[in-house]
């Protein structure tokens, strides 16, 4: 430890603040103060945290950061989430599934977490990117921090990183596969090499996050954040089926909102085992990744077709494409976020949507009767899909928002 001694004059530290009408200091000859600095020598120690983490992707490029939440090496697609406010709800989005979430809003913590939020049993992505981490919360609901939360579901993030200027570079050259690390071990060429071998497309994620055996769901919205609270509570129920690909409890909630009975099955669950319960209608639910990557899916809802109606979201739309004879394909970012605007073609009303997803149904290969119902006034690409003949209708976005606004959801 070093300590150095210095002395400043009495006069200059009174004449440092200014008070107008206080008396003039004497003017004999200044008294001195002392001060001790003590510095810390050998290790270098601050009181600050430095940077500790490394993100690598593809393209080569090394963004270094300060880690919080959990440690290790993550391999992920990387996309940025326009979304202000909600980023538990995305944490907990199985659609999330395989990816890095970048959060384009700055300042990311200030409310904490808290467990009415959740969006399903735990959190599905890989890793969290933000700008700056709240220092403290301040939000009733809270129960604990944003680290904290992290840590305990073994959920790696990163922050103090440029996140403009990566959203920058995702939209010029597409979503990118990346390594998230805090291990010093590794060097930047290893966690390169790891970016360049894995590849997101292709791969299975729906059978990790849907649930094995099925399950009847009843919690409807709570009163305090129902938005249209005069419905019928004595109305006509509907049975219905939904297919778990990665669903979100809100879509769960908003639809025993509205009177339904559900049952909800795996994402395997054969298409026989489903018309055998003679439900209302089949709800096919949003997901992670690639839609060519779940042919047993396709072929579960080619079965259903024409004999119940339907009813897709999100994944579930592109699911439906293909059972049409439609192709999806993969976009160059995806949308993702809560203020993307759609307009519904019938009606020529425009929404303000929330979506995830990075694939889409390509409209000019689908076959004839099928209606585009909906586009998104960004890119114009399709995001609703109606099959009168077969009771078909679907969206690219979640209608139920969570987070997001409410336009989509109509109160029937």
């Amino acid at each position: 430890m070093a300590t150095k001694a210095f002395s400043v004059p009495f006069a200059d530290v009174t004449n440092s603040v200014s008070f107008p009408f206080a008396p003039k200091p004497p003017t004999a000859s200044p008294r001195h103060c002392v001060f001790s600095l003590t510095c810390s020598a050998g290790k270098g120690e601050r009181p600050w945290k430095t940077s500790d983490a490394r993100l690598v992707l593809q393209d080569g490029s090394i963004w270094n950061a300060k880690s919080f939440g959990a440690s290790g090496t993550q391999v992920g697609e990387v996309v940025f989430n326009t979304s202000l406010t909600g980023y538990q709800e995305i944490l907990t989005d199985p659609s999330y599934a395989g990816q890095f979430v970048l959060m384009t809003n700055p300042h990311i913590g200030n409310t904490g977490v808290n467990f009415d939020d959740e969006e399903s049993r735990r959190c599905f992505l890989s890793g969290l990117v933000i700008r700056s981490l709240s220092i403290s919360t301040s939000n009733w609901r809270c129960v604990k921090a944003l680290g904290d939360y992290l840590v305990e579901r073994n959920i790696m993030g990163i922050y103090d990183v440029d996140t403009r200027a990566i959203t920058r570079r995702l939209r010029q050259d597409g979503s990118l596969i990346g390594v998230l690390s805090t291990d010093n071990s590794k060097t930047e060429q290893e966690l390169l090499q790891i970016s360049q071998s894995w590849n997101i497309v292709g791969i299975d994620l729906i059978s990790g996050v849907s649930c094995m055996s099925p399950l009847e769901w009843i919690d409807k919205t709570e009163d305090e954040w129902e938005f249209h609270p005069n419905k019928d509570p004595a109305g006509e129920t509907f049975h219905v089926v939904a297919y778990d690909f990665g669903i979100k409890h809100n879509i769960l909630r908003r639809l025993a909102s509205y009177r339904c009975k559900i049952t909800v099955v795996p994402s395997t669950w054969p298409a026989s085992e489903t018309l055998k319960i003679k439900p209302d209608g089949v709800i096919l639910s949003n997901g992670p990744g690639d839609p060519s990557a779940i042919p047993y899916a396709v072929e579960t809802v080619k079965n259903i077709l024409g004999k119940v109606p339907v009813f897709g979201i999100c994944m579930g739309h592109q699911l439906l494409g293909q059972a049409l004879g439609g192709k999806t394909f993969k976009m160059k970012f995806g949308h993702h976020g809560g203020n993307h605007p759609v307009r519904n073609l019938r009606t020529g009303r425009v929404e303000i949507s929330a979506q995830n997803h990075n694939y889409a149904v390509d409209p000019a290969t689908l076959p004839k009767g099928v209606e585009v119902t909906h586009i998104n006034l960004n890119d114009g690409s399709c995001a609703g899909l109606a099959f009168p003949s077969q009771r078909v209708l679907s969206l690219q976005y979640h209608p139920e928002a969570s987070p997001g606004p409410h336009d989509s959801d109509y109160d029937v």
